[in-house]
């Protein structure tokens, strides 16, 4: 077997419009790529390829992930399969997958102390969870004590994320830093 054979998983997640492919190599250094629709898919090669099957409505790419959204209707066992050859095609390819413009860069530089925690959290804890069930978590802002932040793939869409965001990010930031009183997504 060669060591350089591209391999994708697949998981589900809390969301049942969104499923998770886990690749066995990594796709960034750092945090997520979120497309929301083809237009935005402009500069990479492997969303726009995921895009071309009709029924996509949103993809983020993760370090070593790919979260499809997928409109209501379609049924996944139709879709998985296109979805599948269109992924490998692109990561077998020499062809660069994301345009350098595209790579999130650490977000945690610079900012007042309790943004600089905020951040941190979100890092070492939250983020790492949430793309666990295909998501992401992104710091907005923070302001008198609210944080506002932003919800991406499977997260963004799912039944269950009010509460994963109230329950959990909320209570524990709030745990670990006294200074928030609220925590928003937009």
């Amino acid at each position: 077997m060669n060591d350089s054979e591209i391999k994708i998983g697949v998981e589900l997640t809390p969301n049942p419009n969104s499923l998770k492919f886990i690749v066995n190599r990594p796709l960034l250094d750092y945090g997520s790529i979120y497309f929301p629709d083809k237009k935005s898919a402009e500069g990479s090669l492997l969303s726009s390829r995921i895009f071309e099957v009709e029924s996509v409505a949103d993809v983020l790419v993760g370090t070593n992930f790919i979260t499809v959204t997928k409109k209501d209707g379609p049924k996944w066992e139709s879709l998985v399969p296109f979805l599948f050859e269109r992924m490998k095609s692109v990561l077998e390819s020499a062809e660069t997958i994301l345009a350098p413009e595209l790579i999130p860069k650490s977000e945690n530089q610079g900012g007042d102390p309790v943004e600089q925690k905020i951040r941190e959290v979100l890092d070492r804890e939250i983020r790492p969870a949430v793309a666990r069930d295909g998501g992401d978590i992104v710091f907005q802002s923070y302001a008198e004590g609210v944080v506002t932040l932003h919800l991406q793939g499977a997260c963004s869409t799912c039944p269950s994320s009010l509460m994963t965001l109230r329950l959990g990010v909320e209570s524990r930031l709030k745990l670990l830093i006294p200074e928030i009183r609220e925590v928003l997504h937009n």
